[in-house]
Formats: C-alpha cells, structure tokens, sequence
C-alpha cells in the first residue's frame, strides 16, 4: 500500500508545485502557480463544468435504474437469468467495440438514432422539440460534433454501461432482505408494493446502497476511456467533455507538463474523497446495519 499507493501520492503532491516535464535534467520550484491556474483559466473551468455535470447526472440515475432493475428482476418467476445477462452486457463490453458502436449509431446521416428519428419521429420532434432542427442536414444533431449535446451523450452512455453493475449489486443486496419482514409489514398495513418497498425493502437495502453510491460516485470522476475514444484530441467539441481523467491525461502525457497535470491529479483525489467522505456520512446517518 505504501509502495504502490502513498509513495505515488506523494511525489505527485511535490510535483505539482513545480515546473517539472519528463527528459529534463532539472526544474523549477513554482509554489501554487498551477493551482492558480486551475482555478482561474477558462478551459479548467469548463473541466470542473463538465467532470460535475458527468457525476451529478450519472450517479443518480445509475442508482436508480440498477435499484428499479434489480427489484424487477428479482421478482421475475422465470427469465430472470436472462435479464440479467442481458443488463450486465454493457459492463463487460470493451472500449473499442463500444465507442465503434456508438460511434455508427451516432452518426449524423448513417447512424441509427437520427434515422429513426428522420423516419418516425421527425414531425413530432420539429413541433415539440424545435431546436432540434439546427442538427444534421437542418434536422437533427450532430450529436458528437455539437456541445449542446456531446455532454449529454457522455452521460447516457455512462448511464448505460453503469446501471448493470448496479443491479447485480442490489440483486446481492435484495437476497439478504427476509420474506418474513414482508408479512410482518403486511400484516401492520403495508399492502401495497409502494409501502412493502418504503417501509421494508429501503430501509433492509442500507448497507448495499451506502457501497453502491460510493461505488458509483468514484467511477464516475474516473470517466476518461469514452472521452478519449470519441475525442482523442480535445475533449470534445469546445471542450464541452473536457473532464478532469481526460486533463490529466493530456497534460501529464500528450503534453508532458507533469507540474500541471500532477496539481489536477492531487485536485481529483481531494474532490473524490471530500465527495465519497460526505455522501458516506449522509447516507449512513440513516442506514441500519
């Protein structure tokens, strides 16, 4: 742990108060001036802009969607392998075939998205949905090349590829709750699905949620691989996915500027514990173990 972890750390912590870049003999000791940097150049802004739209997004609808799945899966007589395979593929699905595969059905005349669109719901979306028109052939977006939009399908694809996990995790969670506490609640009035859920399954599912949540919550500051995927130079249209994995791999390594890139490091390890030390915090106040 020391060797492998802390030691890392901490010559990154000394390293971002320097001007230090790979194959020089020598640097220099610069104080703060890359924390100062961060906090007032407009490109680090729109990094924080977009690392925080990703979590804020991705986080709780990941939680949800693997809760509501797991719940219906678990109750499934029959089937219930299946849908399981069928939700967890996405997490097992590799960089490369899953950016190839968005990346055709994201396509601004070929993809899959925007032909449906062209072909079922044009009429509808250019009456509810007008601004939609500005996309592809004065239609429909170009969703990877917009920054209206390259954000968003950042945090759907997110989304997709997180719940699974999620639900496998609840699944784990749902299996200790005992059939017995459904009666008893049955029994004092709760007899709806909505009361047997917010009187027993919640509450017996503490634990797993206060594990999914951090879990979730430190997966999704990691993002990098679809960024660097769709946008290998950039990213994303006017920086708009710009977050902070993809900034410390273009300073640290495309640009070898280590000074900068280990202040965003350490910057990313004190959000990421500050954010996992807080929610914990929240959520166990009402978690019973």
């Amino acid at each position: 742990m020391v060797l492998i972890l802390l030691v890392p750390v901490a010559i990154a912590g000394w390293l971002s108060f320097t001007d230090y870049s790979l194959g020089n003999d020598s640097f220099n000791w610069i104080g703060s001036a890359n924390y100062e940097k961060l906090f007032t150049r407009a490109s680090y802004e729109k990094m924080f802009i977009a690392t925080l739209t990703y979590v804020v997004t991705v986080v709780p609808l990941s939680v949800a969607l693997g809760l509501g799945a797991a719940i219906l899966i678990h109750s499934l007589g029959r089937f219930g392998a299946l849908y399981k395979t069928i939700y967890f593929l996405p997490v097992m699905a590799t960089l490369l075939a899953m950016s190839i595969a968005w990346e055709f059905m994201l396509h601004p005349t070929i993809g899959m998205l925007n032909r449906t669109l062209e072909l079922g719901c044009g009429t509808f979306l250019e009456r509810v949905w007008p601004f939609l028109a500005n996309g592809c052939a004065d239609r429909f977006p170009v969703w990877l090349g917009d920054k209206r939009y390259a954000i968003w399908v950042i945090c759907f694809i997110g989304v997709w590829q997180g719940f699974g996990f999620n639900m496998v995790l609840y699944l784990a969670g749902l299996t200790s709750v005992h059939r017995e506490l459904y009666h008893a609640a049955e029994m004092d009035g709760a007899r709806s699905a909505w009361d047997r859920f917010r009187l027993v399954t919640w509450p017996a599912l503490g634990p797993t949620t206060v594990f999914v949540v951090t879990i979730t919550c430190i997966r999704a500051f990691q993002v990098f691989d679809t960024v660097e995927a769709f946008w290998p130079q950039g990213g994303g249209p006017n920086k708009s996915t710009y977050v902070m994995m993809f900034a410390i791999f273009e300073k640290g390594v495309q640009q070898n500027l280590i000074g900068i890139g280990s202040a965003i490091t350490m910057l990313f390890l004190t959000f990421v514990m500050f954010l996992t030390l807080i929610q914990r915090w929240l959520v166990e106040r009402k978690v019973h173990y």
